[in-house]
């Protein structure tokens, strides 16, 4: 059995917070995982998941030396492997969310030989900021809302408590999460008490979505991720593209998309049943049922 909690040792010296839930023999690893532990729990029933707080995220060790954040996203993908050798796992399921789904991918690219499964959720898009029709985006009044409603409490920053910031900040955010607004108060994210997710946006805008943005992914890298991948991704996503998620499914060698109609960008949170028990299914051996083959970017004709 592996420990409760604790922390894995980087290479450079940077500690990463752990906690494990379950004892079963499959193990499943879920980079950034702090926001994840209560919800993906049921997924624990004959695995072991082992949810870590990312680098400079969560209860991870904070991090001020640039020469350790600098490579950003590909950082965060070498840490993954750390991860996994630290508890002497020689290939694992892992399964990642929004920015780390696209990281987990990215880990497929590089440590092709030590991943079984591979589970993105709401994953980035392989070119960061390609504009999709509009059909293939969530973008809508809401999200113009948000965005509105966030530059003006922008305005207040340095003259609020952080704390209360914070708080602040992820009530108007999390609307846009989810399709269904009476669903919006599911999502408790913040973990404002944490010091790493006080400073989130500064270190996402300078270090994650800049190293994101100079990703070149070629065919031929993508093609090197042999393992099945099921992507999971909400067709109502508005921080993710659903176009994202179709190009993808599309791209990828061995891959199916698993489409949640009524959901944005935490599918799990408004479709429970179907994505568990996909997932289950996926890391059992099999593709589910609603998972489909890709064949076009566009959506198939009704």
């Amino acid at each position: 059995m592996l420990p409760r909690e604790g922390f894995v040792t980087t290479d450079d010296d940077v500690r990463l917070f752990f906690q494990t839930v379950g004892s079963g023999p499959k193990t499943v690893v879920v980079p950034n995982g702090f926001y994840l532990v209560d919800d993906f729990a049921p997924l624990a029933d004959g695995r072991t998941i082992v949810f870590y707080d990312a680098r400079n995220r969560g209860r991870s060790e904070s991090v001020d030396d640039p020469s350790k954040l600098e490579r950003g996203v590909l950082r965060d993908v070498d840490d993954l492997d750390i991860v996994r050798r630290h508890f002497g796992i020689d290939a694992i399921d892992v399964i990642g969310h929004s920015y780390m789904g696209l990281m987990v991918i990215l880990y497929a690219m590089t440590y092709g030989a030590h991943v079984n499964r591979v589970v993105p959720i709401g994953p980035v898009e392989p070119k960061q900021g390609k504009a999709y029709p509009p059909h293939l985006t969530g973008a809508d009044a809401t999200l113009q809302d948000c965005l509105a409603r966030l530059a003006e409490l922008q305005k207040e920053r340095g003259t609020v408590d952080p704390q209360e910031f914070c708080r602040r900040f992820w009530s108007i955010l999390r609307v846009i999460y989810v399709a269904n607004p009476a669903d919006a108060g599911k999502i408790t994210w913040g973990r404002c008490d944490l010091p790493n997710e006080l400073n989130l946006m500064k270190y996402w805008t300078t270090i994650t979505l800049p190293s994101i943005q100079r990703l070149d992914l070629t065919p031929d890298a993508i093609a090197r991720v042999t393992a099945p991948v099921l992507i999971v991704h909400g067709r109502k996503d508005r921080s993710s593209p659903y176009g994202g998620g179709r190009e993808w499914a599309l791209s990828l060698p061995d891959a199916r998309l698993l489409t949640v109609d009524e959901a944005a960008h935490v599918p799990w949170i408004e479709a429970p049943d179907l994505v568990f028990a996909s997932i289950r299914t996926f890391f059992d051996g099999a593709w589910p049922e609603a998972a489909r083959r890709v064949e076009s970017l566009e959506l198939p004709e009704p």
